[in-house]
């Protein structure tokens, strides 16, 4: 950026000789000069918590049960309320899993469902639509359940375990690594001059952002590494290996913009001119560099703001735009309970089918609410997808809790990860099963989301012979978790080691 005219020469002359005049707002010099030689790093006043807001979350699930128990042929008013209790125990079971990993709740199942997932009456605020139960032809009857569900009670019911209970058990969030960049333009020089980094608002910003414990990442740096490890790899196939532990971008950008302009006016009595130096606008934006969402952006035109040296007003950009962030915008946005998704499902036949898929993702634990929204002919079905899940293992958690349990149910490689790129997740059916053989498959094989079910989940619902032996004619993999118990040293060293 070009040096804005005047010279700070001049101006501390000029703010000695007129100590008393209003318009410069300055001190005498020999104050001046004291208060210059014991400088205190900025304060940067925190932003303002935001108004405090319901802490609910809306969820949908489907609750199973075995129609062939004999308690229920002699009451099949029991079948319905145990189908109900099934769905609300979902409900609360994928709130939990906003803040617990899935291994970990499916390890301490019984204990999780002890202390929280029993008190469905306190969690659940209200259900706010339920569908007709039905029995389907895999054996299991069935029901469909959205409810609104308060977080406060399940992060408090999760925080009142004893510590031996919560080791382990509680997700772990970090620290996260934020970019910053700040730009300056000349406001009288016109949007085609090229804005230019300016170091000294940066840095004032990134003392705001490390005073939080997080680490400043630079954008930049990593770039060139990447590209680095590109050009190094070339036709090298082992190292090309190594180009996957480059270092990782920021996980939040912050960038800002900030127009000055110049304010001169001749001191009748001197016949000096005063130069001063007028914020006229600025402008910030924060990125989630893991989905590429915008969580925050402002703009603003101050009134009445100058100062008499360029530093001075440009250090005054970085307090100004680091008073936007506080450390509970960051863990706020980190512990969110989940992140919207578009989901793109390539090769399905028909729109019947989009539907079939749509009930199968509502049955898995990492899916809050799921919405099907486009189908055309090409076999493209577009879905809104409410996931959990930890930010950094999202692609880890779309192979192992949706991928690999749909796989199951209707034959190895049928769906995979074709992408995940910001907030857009892409799938590709690409089995050889027509529309009628995998319409087949997904109405008479188990729900999906019982082959991720703990053992004593599995325990509650199957409760006869019959049921038990059709399933294990058509999912044998869930009836050998019947037998299963959780096996805590069951991780091996290196297991452990790659997961911690």
């Amino acid at each position: 950026m070009k040096r804005l005219s005047g010279t700070k020469a001049l101006v501390a002359l000029i703010m000695a000789v007129f100590a008393g005049c209003a318009w410069l707002g300055v001190l005498p010099a020999p104050v001046a000069a004291a208060n210059k030689a014991a400088k205190k790093p900025l304060e940067i006043q925190a932003a303002p918590a935001a108004e405090e807001k319901d802490a609910f979350i809306v969820i949908t699930a489907e609750g199973l049960a075995d129609p062939n128990a004999d308690a229920y042929k002699r009451d099949k008013a029991l079948m319905i309320e145990d189908l109900r209790r099934d769905a609300k125990s979902q409900i609360l079971e994928k709130a939990v899993g906003a803040y617990v990993e899935t291994s970990t709740l499916v390890e301490n199942y019984t204990l999780i469902s002890d202390r929280v997932l029993s008190r469905s009456q306190g969690l659940i605020k209200r259900v706010i639509k339920e569908s007709e139960p039905w029995i389907g032809e895999d054996g299991f009857a069935h029901m469909l359940m959205k409810a609104e569900v308060s977080v406060v009670p399940i992060t408090e019911a999760l925080a009142e375990m004893s510590r031996g209970e919560r080791v382990a058990l509680l997700k772990e969030y970090g620290n996260p690594r934020v970019s910053v960049a700040i730009f300056i333009r000349d406001a009288e020089r016109g949007p085609e001059v090229v804005t230019e980094r300016s170091e000294i608002a940066e840095n004032v910003l990134k003392e705001h952002i490390k005073s939080f414990g997080y680490r400043v990442w630079s954008d930049e740096h990593v770039d060139q590494l990447k590209a680095r490890f590109e050009k190094k790899t070339d036709g090298d196939a082992v190292e090309a290996t190594l180009t996957a532990q480059a270092p990782k971008a920021a996980d939040f950008s912050i960038m800002g913009e900030a127009k000055f302009k110049t304010v001169s006016a001749r001191l009748p009595a001197s016949g000096l001119t005063v130069t001063k130096y007028v914020l006229t606008s600025w402008s910030v934006k924060c990125m989630d560099n893991h989905t590429g969402e915008e969580i925050y952006f402002n703009n603003q035109v101050p009134k009445k703001q100058s100062w008499a040296d360029e530093d001075q007003a440009i250090e005054e950009i970085g307090r100004l735009i680091g008073g936007e962030f506080s450390r509970e915008f960051f863990e706020e946005h980190l512990q969110a309970p989940s992140k919207m998704f578009q989901l793109e499902v390539a090769g399905l036949p028909s729109y019947d089918l989009g539907q079939l898929l749509r009930k199968e993702f509502i049955g898995l634990r990492p899916v809050l609410n799921i919405d099907f929204r486009e189908f055309d002919k090409t076999g493209l079905s577009l879905y809104e997808v409410e996931f959990t899940g930890s930010r950094g293992n999202f692609n880890d958690l779309l192979v192992s809790a949706i991928i690999e349990p749909l796989n199951q149910k209707v034959g190895q490689g049928a769906f995979s990860l074709e992408s995940a790129k910001g907030n857009v997740v892409r799938l590709k059916y690409a089995a050889s099963l027509d529309a009628a053989a995998l319409t087949e498959k997904l109405n008479t094989v188990a729900p999906s989301g019982m082959i991720t079910a703990a053992p004593a989940r599995l325990k509650e619902i199957i409760q006869s012979e019959e049921t038990k032996q059709k399933l294990a004619e058509a999912s044998p993999e869930i009836v050998k978790k019947l037998s299963e118990e959780p096996q805590p040293g069951g991780t091996t060293g290196l297991d452990a080691v790659k997961n911690f």
